[in-house]
């Protein structure tokens, strides 16, 4: 959040958790299979900066859930499991810490549960798909009445009982319209019109990439400063068709090991595909503020799902889409934690991820099983943030706080050592929410530099040129860093405004 405050929950049907909610409150559910009275909390915001949390009061179920941030700050959070299924929450970010999700029950036209949101250019958010729903609809509503409007292609791409098209990959394209993927197809969507406009190849292997085959998306940053945007999208990861039935009864076949890459502007696109370093299901990809892509989390054997997993995957994958195709890949040091099914990653204002969670049992199961249920926090430090690049690295001093798009704004910095004025970049991250290995509405754009001042001998301040458009960076809250020699600032929260 715009706070520097991450906003974390679980499912509320397990029973009490440690954490005991304040001032007596308590929880009454009477369908709560576990706790009709539940005085425990099922929600938190954690404070990144002093390190410290408070609970929060969650009435229904979100497991499974998805969500996205709101122009104005607020988090919107969808959907769920049981009570929870047709649940709008909304938590805004306050200075006092009084603030609380405010839940508006049977707002969603349908169940909701594995769906994807995605902002739009104007400000609402739409919501796509879930366990057996080929629909989507909108927040806020278009009207009183509920609505909802079918999507063909989900009925078109679910495989049976496994389906496989869960949390479809959405982008938002420079068009305005939405880059679709489930399964292994994708399709060129206006949302406006309720039709597609063209459908892509599917992506080679005839392998699925979705839930729970559990892949993972990136839309590869935005550059203001090029000709023309050709927006280009990126896939990795998954298991195999029939890994989830073969998992049922006990083999965990090798997950896959390919990226896809495409550019979706192409008169002729296809997919250009490329090999990860190691095969990897339930992987997080997450946009750095270099604009390389982190690769974290998951498994070697398996799919997602309860038990389904085998081989951990401890080292996280740089991809650096900019070099040659033989160099993009870097793999980085492990984390002593297996990071499973149920885990999260997220990027931090410092160019940190956090890593959180795992949990592949139907309960919280600590003890003689093969990938423990964690409940531990940590981070991971790219190699940018070493201390061996501090000279060279930006100190972002002031920046105006809100941005009109296409026009001109100031960010000014320091550089301890030296200035290469032609490796200095101005990008802004819009912050995602992630669940299931897809972190959805995360967003980068390069922007536009059209001058720069040189204030005396470290300081500088440039004139920035605001997003083009709506449709390249919807209104809300991004964190804005300048990258120098490779090497980003901390992120400053700006709010760009239509």
């Amino acid at each position: 959040m715009h706070d520097n405050k991450v906003v974390i929950f679980d499912r509320t049907d397990f029973g009490p958790s440690n954490i005991s909610l304040p001032a007596g409150r308590c929880r009454f559910d009477p369908n709560d299979e576990a706790l009709e009275i539940d005085c425990t909390a099922h929600s938190i915001v954690y404070d990144t900066i002093t390190d410290t949390y408070r609970p929060l009061m969650v009435q229904t179920d979100t497991w499974c859930s998805s969500g996205a941030v709101l122009p104005n700050g607020t988090l919107v959070q969808t959907g769920g499991y049981h009570d929870g299924d047709n649940v709008t929450r909304m938590f805004t970010p306050c200075a006092n810490d009084i603030c609380d999700w405010v839940e508006f029950p049977n707002y969603l036209s349908r169940r909701r549960w594995y769906a994807t949101n995605q902002i739009l250019p104007d400000g609402r958010i739409i919501i796509i798909g879930g366990r057996r729903q080929f629909s989507y609809e909108f927040f806020p509503r278009p009207s009183p009445r509920r609505q909802t409007f079918q999507l063909r292609f989900l009925i078109e791409t679910r495989e049976g009982n496994v389906e496989n098209n869960l949390y479809p990959f959405v982008h938002l394209l420079p068009d305005g319209n939405l880059f679709i993927f489930a399964n292994t197809r994708s399709i060129l969507f206006d949302y406006n019109q309720n039709r597609v406009v063209r459908e892509f190849p599917q992506i080679p292997g005839d392998d699925p990439r979705n839930y729970p085959s559990t892949g993972s998306s990136v839309l590869l940053p935005l550059d203001e400063n090029e000709y023309r945007i050709d927006p280009e999208v990126m896939v990795c990861g998954g298991a195999p068709r029939g890994a989830f039935q073969q998992a049922v009864h006990g083999t965990f076949v090798r997950a896959i090991s390919t990226c896809g890459r495409l550019r979706v502007t192409d008169q002729n696109a296809s997919w250009a595909m490329e090999t990860m370093p190691i095969p990897r299901v339930m992987g997080d990809m997450l946009l750095l503020p270099t604009g390389d892509i982190i690769i974290i989390n998951g498994a070697q054997l398996g799919t997602a799902g309860w038990e389904y997993g085998r081989q951990a995957v401890t080292r996280p994958v740089m991809y650096h889409p900019s070099r040659p195709s033989d160099q993009r890949f870097s793999v980085m040091a492990p984390s002593p934690r297996p990071r499973m099914y149920h885990s999260a990653a997220i990027l931090l204002t410092d160019g940190r991820v956090l890593v959180g969670g795992s949990n592949p049992h139907i309960t919280y199961n600590f003890t003689d099983v093969f990938y423990p249920t964690d409940l531990s926090l940590e981070t991971f430090s790219p190699p940018y943030l070493s201390t061996h690049y501090a000279s060279i690295r930006p100190v972002i001093c002031s920046v105006d706080e809100t941005v009109s798009p296409g026009q001109r704004f100031w960010v000014s910095f320091s550089v301890e050592e030296y200035l290469k004025e032609s490796l200095l970049s101005v990008r802004i991250v819009a912050p995602s929410f992630t669940t299931h290995s897809y972190s959805m509405n995360q967003r980068m754009v390069v922007l536009k530099i059209d001058g720069i001042i040189d204030n005396d001998t470290s300081s500088y301040t440039l004139s920035v040129v605001g997003p083009s458009s709506v449709e390249i960076a919807p209104p809300g809250y991004y964190l804005l860093y300048v990258v120098h020699s490779g090497i980003p600032s901390s992120g400053v929260w700006v709010r760009i405004i239509q």
